[in-house]
């Protein structure tokens, strides 16, 4: 087959462009590098294997004619181009609305054009200010206020679902939501406020470790690869088609407790250095208490649960780093 990857050099995408090709399907990759990096998949462009296999388009999935093309090219399309961590959607809110918003409708368009299958990357900021866990599919979602811009990415992922669904009832287009929670492994950049390649890089070089707040918020981690694992394996179930499915971790962290796991590892002379919100992002910025999401859904489906646990997500951003530095 032949895989369409908006976002392809980006963290998540580039690791399934791996996966794609080792099962010897054609990938093709169209990313304006605005938050990806040329580097995340320049050893699979340099190996002769994939030659023939591998397509790289460096523009902008607004690009029509070119989005025209690729898609009528390709069998399916796995649509990650999306703006990118809390700092950069504070510091870029137009941008990421219409990034997120007429990127996706342009890509659901053209599919329902074509016929063709498609999985829409949304997140589990989707959910908003939920307190209780695990959380599941079907659930309410709780935002903050319009003034706060923190909330426009999950209100525009939220459309980006509403638009999916829209065109599974009214097109019949074959299209499946995956919500992510805390994706994280090696290539992740700490650029856009990701927190454990951020608190990793802090612990190495000695530096306080900054958490907001008092590091009682928690979250789960998912290691790349078995996120892609996921998305490879439900994006041509049939039974999937129109359905909306968390895709996450099961091992619940306080921030803390993760910053404190990250010294003991690194075996760093780091302190936790307690930042407010207000001070580390200045405004409009709320943060979600606890996230944690049930993968019972998608576990009754393909057989979906993670098999890397957090320390060896660690271990492997530790070593990525070290060999990046």
């Amino acid at each position: 087959m032949k895989y369409l990857i908006t976002g392809g050099a980006g963290f998540i995408g580039s690791h399934l462009a791996e996966i794609i090709l080792q099962n010897d399907d054609e990938v093709y990759i169209i990313d304006n590098l605005s938050t990806g990096s040329i580097d995340n998949i320049r050893h699979i462009l340099e190996n002769k294997k994939y030659k023939n296999k591998l397509f790289f388009y460096e523009d902008t999935i607004l690009n029509h004619e070119k989005m025209l093309e690729l898609v009528g090219i390709c069998d399916a399309v796995f649509h990650l181009a999306a703006a990118v961590g809390v700092r950069y959607i504070l510091d870029n809110p137009l941008t990421s609305i219409q990034i997120n918003i007429n990127g996706t409708e342009k890509v659901l368009a053209l599919c329902a054009k074509f016929k063709k299958k498609v999985l829409i990357a949304s997140s589990s900021e989707v959910y908003g200010k939920h307190l209780h866990a695990p959380l599941i599919e079907t659930d309410n979602v709780i935002y903050g206020p319009s003034s706060k811009i923190r909330w426009c990415y999950a209100a525009s992922k939220l459309i980006d679902e509403f638009l999916s669904i829209s065109y599974n009832r009214i097109k019949d287009l074959h299209v499946v939501i995956v919500r992510l929670f805390n994706t994280v492994g090696p290539r992740q950049t700490a650029a856009y406020g990701m927190v454990i390649p951020r608190l990793m890089e802090q612990a190495l070089n000695n530096k306080p470790l900054s958490v907001y707040a008092d590091g009682s918020q928690s979250r789960t981690f998912t290691h790349v690869k078995d996120v892609v694992r996921a998305l490879f394996s439900i994006i041509n179930n049939k039974e999937a088609c129109g359905e909306v499915y968390n895709v996450g971790g099961i091992e619940e962290i306080t921030i803390k407790e993760l910053a404190e796991k990250i010294i003991k590892q690194t075996n760093s002379k780091s302190e936790i250095q307690y930042i407010p919100y207000e001070q580390a992002f200045e405004k409009d910025f709320e943060d979600m208490h606890r996230r944690v999401p049930s993968i019972e859904k998608i576990n009754k489906l393909t057989g979906f649960k993670p098999e890397l646990t957090l320390d060896t997500i660690l271990q492997e951003v530790e070593t990525f780093i070290k060999n990046s530095s």
